[in-house]
């Protein structure tokens, strides 16, 4: 019999058919009965606290038995005591339950969206106005979740998340936007910076777009959508904005306006950043289409993985 006994510092190993026999047959139920057996020292009382007949619970410990070919406890008038062999068993089921229990809750983890990684692709000024601080408060609430953030202009950021490269995006609304599901993240306000020997730079009262259509502005790239929204705002006044320059940032596009190459509408919390470290002045903007709102845009909210789902109802939570 001692031939039989399991490989697992029972005894002398066991055949391959056999080894093969015991991993098909000897599941974690009848583990967890038998260790609940062990703990309570007693049949009855382990079925009562797994809330299963004590027939089911002996029917069990017999097939474990049968399966190793030694007995694992002996029973008594009393109770049972624990052989030398179950103890073996009992001491690797301890930990084969355990290292399931503690799978089961790095799983819950990753249903809860505690844990993983979530790829965000997002536009400039949301990366440089809010982006920062609002992913590190989320770090803060979910540290062991990663996040992999790309910055794209609107348009590309459309085209990433269709093409399945990211779990979501950030953008403003711009045309192909509606054919994704969308969530609110944040208000972008339009403002003006002026050097701070521009005509304007005193002026106490908000401005208006078609106010500074004879300056010379310093710009954007073409395909970015505050580029875009500037030249459809010029082209409803029948104007055309003289753009100077271009430049690929916003902190750039700042610096220009300090060396006076020129004015430009930048996020009203980009220009904040900046007017105390250079010789610039930031003017409302009083158009209406001066507010402007970020998205987060998927393809759907049921394909968002539970980390990318917890991180969108984090920042859309955002005022």
């Amino acid at each position: 019999m001692v031939a039989s006994v399991l490989a697992l510092g029972l005894g002398p190993t066991l055949s391959a058919a056999s080894m093969e026999n015991l991993l098909k047959k000897l599941d974690l139920t009848s583990l967890r009965l038998f260790v609940a057996v062990c703990q309570e020292q007693n049949i009855a009382r382990a079925a009562e606290r797994e809330f299963i007949a004590s027939s089911a619970v002996s029917r069990r410990i017999a097939e474990i038995e049968a399966l190793i070919g030694l007995p694992v406890i002996q029973r008594q008038s009393r109770g049972i005591t624990v052989t030398p062999v179950g103890e073996t068993v009992l001491r690797y089921a301890l930990a084969i339950i355990g290292n399931i229990e503690q799978m089961s809750a790095e799983l819950s983890r990753f249903s809860s969206g505690a844990k993983g990684r979530v790829r965000v692709v997002a536009n400039l000024s949301s990366i440089v106005q809010f982006l920062p601080e609002d992913v590190a408060a989320f770090g803060r609430a979910f540290p062991e979740v990663s996040i992999e953030l790309e910055e794209e202009n609107s348009a590309d950021v459309l085209r990433i998340v269709d093409e399945h490269g990211a779990d979501f995006g950030i953008c403003n609304p711009v045309a192909g936007s509606e054919a994704f599901e969308q969530v609110p993240y944040r208000e972008d306000r339009l403002a003006v910076l002026v050097p701070g020997g521009h005509r304007l730079a005193s002026a106490s009262r908000g401005v208006a777009f078609d106010e500074l259509l004879d300056d010379s502005f310093v710009g954007l790239r073409s395909e970015s959508a505050l580029t875009k929204l500037l030249a459809q705002q010029a082209a409803s006044a029948g104007r055309q904005i003289d753009v100077k320059i271009r430049v690929s940032s916003l902190d750039a596009l700042c610096r220009m306006v300090h060396a006076g190459l020129g004015i430009a509408i930048v996020p009203e919390q980009v220009g904040l950043l900046y007017v105390n470290a250079l010789d610039v002045r930031l003017l409302s903007l009083s158009d209406t289409w001066a507010v402007r709102h970020l998205i987060m845009i998927f393809k759907s909210r049921d394909q968002l993985s539970a980390s990318a789902a917890a991180l969108v109802g984090f920042l859309g939570s955002k005022p």
